[in-house]
């Protein structure tokens, strides 16, 4: 399948056809997942990246300053995405409607077209749950909510960003036994960076947890990864992990491609529901591949400008 998409990208895809001939790879050679070519997340930030001609439904923006250049990702069929999303929610939680979903995200509420807010709407929506919500500054109503279902031993999930949890965590220290809390990454320059290690740290004994789930995704990719606690993450069937050289863009860790044994270097993603898109992303992330397919997230590029990422920029 990720070859055939491949190609029909190439064929399809303006800007990924000038990049994949830029780093001189002819589609005919490529036979293999390892001959593919993963697209420089940059380039989202600086090209428009579409395969086939089409008028989006949505245009998903990350967050980002006023110093920046925001990641844009042009979506054919929003319905694809929401398919996508929940299909990946119940493999790893169920239905939703067994769940209260509550969501603890300011900084994307403040801004238009995040892809996390438009999943956590939908899944609050089918949750069906008559407290499940956002909570957008309400700490007291956030507790209070909490509350209410560890006495009616509610399942619970609360979504959230890294810099409210613990902006919640502060005010409220809670024992809970029936709720899940999924950090969703990031300080947005709210407060000084810390590892999801120290986070998962201060949240599970503020909140006498003995674990914390984490979501993994991102503006230019429709699917998500998830992790249950460890921060170790597990992708939906039509999505896959797979590790480059850290001073290589175009060269795989082959044997990360069959995940015989752990290798650590850079995440590039594959992520078949990207199909008018990009499907096959060169991330700045650093990771670490176990051997069953999941991985961790070690954190950022030291030397994000990587090579190639600025063959298209204008």
């Amino acid at each position: 399948m990720a070859l055939e998409l491949f190609q029909f990208q190439y064929q399809h895809n303006d800007v990924y056809r000038q990049f994949v001939n830029s780093v001189h790879v002819s589609p005919e050679k490529v036979d293999s997942v390892s001959k593919i070519p993963f697209l420089p997340i940059q380039f989202f930030k600086t090209n428009v990246i579409k395969t086939t001609e089409f008028e989006p439904e949505i245009v998903f923006e990350s967050s980002g300053t006023t110093q920046t250049l925001n990641s844009h990702h042009y979506v054919k069929n929003v319905e694809l995405y929401k398919k996508c999303f929940t299909q990946c929610f119940g493999l790893f939680y169920g239905p939703e409607n067994e769940w209260c979903i509550l969501a603890l995200l300011p900084s994307y509420l403040e801004r238009k077209n995040s892809s996390l807010i438009t999943m956590t709407e939908e899944l609050i929506k089918r949750s069906g749950h008559s407290l499940s919500g956002f909570y957008l500054k309400d700490h007291e109503k956030l507790y209070q909510t909490l509350l209410h279902n560890e006495i009616l031993q509610q399942p619970t999930l609360l979504i959230g960003v890294t810099f409210a949890l613990l902006d919640f965590t502060e005010k409220f220290n809670m024992r809970l036994s029936n709720t899940a809390i999924m950090e969703t990454g990031g300080m947005k320059g709210r407060r000084e960076e810390i590892t999801r290690d120290e986070v998962h740290d201060i949240l599970q004994k503020k909140l006498g947890l003995q674990q914390i789930h984490s979501e993994y995704g991102m503006t230019e990719i429709l699917s998500q990864a998830y992790s249950r606690g460890n921060g170790i993450f597990k992708c939906p069937p039509w999505m896959k992990v797979v590790i480059r050289e850290e001073d290589d863009p175009f060269s795989i860790k082959l044997s990360s491609l069959n995940t015989k044994k752990t290798e650590t270097g850079i995440i590039n993603i594959i992520d078949l529901a990207n199909v008018y898109s990009c499907a096959f992303i060169a991330t700045e992330d650093m990771g670490k591949l176990h051997h069953n397919g999941s991985f961790e997230v070690l954190g950022r590029c030291d030397n994000t400008d990587i090579r190639g990422c600025s063959l298209l920029s204008s």
